[in-house]
């Protein structure tokens, strides 16, 4: 009866250390992802998908960013269509400046994708939410021809680029950079090209 009544003041001694030792444990870090660097959202163009980015985010990765301070969204029309992606870009940022605490992104466009995010800054409340942005290849004039006031806005294109062509990505007011030899989709692949992008990023 006495081990009986030992073993249980032990359990219960243990059960009470463990308690105590949980409630006086290092506050863990709320949901809310900090950040050192302004996040970066990247859109994707026409039948791509959020994975297209992959090669950059990796060597972005290696550049000094966290893997909290990159996000890529899956557009839902594959085609392009401006209200629904905007929309869509929108929800995203959102979520992305809710997640990380971070009162504004920074967005990195290939193709189609830079016409979408650039409506989603003129016309879905973007213009506030957005440092910087950076177009690979983007069909920007098929939304404005002049980059949005108070972002900056920079545009890389390809001379060797058949499926955009480069008068079709050109801004006014904006930091229009022209390089050979990569194709459009190679935009996404290019050691130059996560250069320029790295360096637009922090400037």
């Amino acid at each position: 009866m006495r081990k009986i009544k030992s073993l249980g003041m032990l359990l219960l001694s243990f059960t009470l250390f463990f308690a105590l030792s949980l409630h006086f444990q290092p506050a863990k870090a709320s949901a809310a992802v900090q950040t050192t660097k302004t996040p970066v959202v990247f859109v994707h163009g026409l039948t791509g998908s959020d994975s297209n980015f992959a090669l950059i985010k990796g060597y972005l990765r290696t550049q000094g960013w966290a893997s909290n301070e990159l996000y890529a969204i899956d557009l839902p029309s594959k085609q392009g269509h401006q209200e629904l992606n905007s929309a869509a870009i929108q929800r995203f940022v959102d979520n992305v400046l809710s997640q990380t605490g971070s009162t504004k992104v920074n967005i990195v466009a290939h193709s189609m994708g830079g016409a979408n995010s650039l409506y989603y800054i003129l016309n879905k409340g973007g213009a506030s939410k957005v440092d910087k942005l950076v177009t690979l290849g983007g069909a920007n004039q098929l939304t404005t021809r002049v980059a949005p006031q108070g972002i900056d806005t920079t545009s890389i294109y390809s001379t060797s680029d058949y499926i955009v062509r480069p008068y079709l990505s050109k801004l006014y007011g904006a930091n229009n950079i022209e390089i050979r030899g990569v194709s459009h989709i190679g935009l996404l692949s290019s050691y130059q090209v996560n250069s320029l992008i790295k360096t637009a990023l922090q400037e």
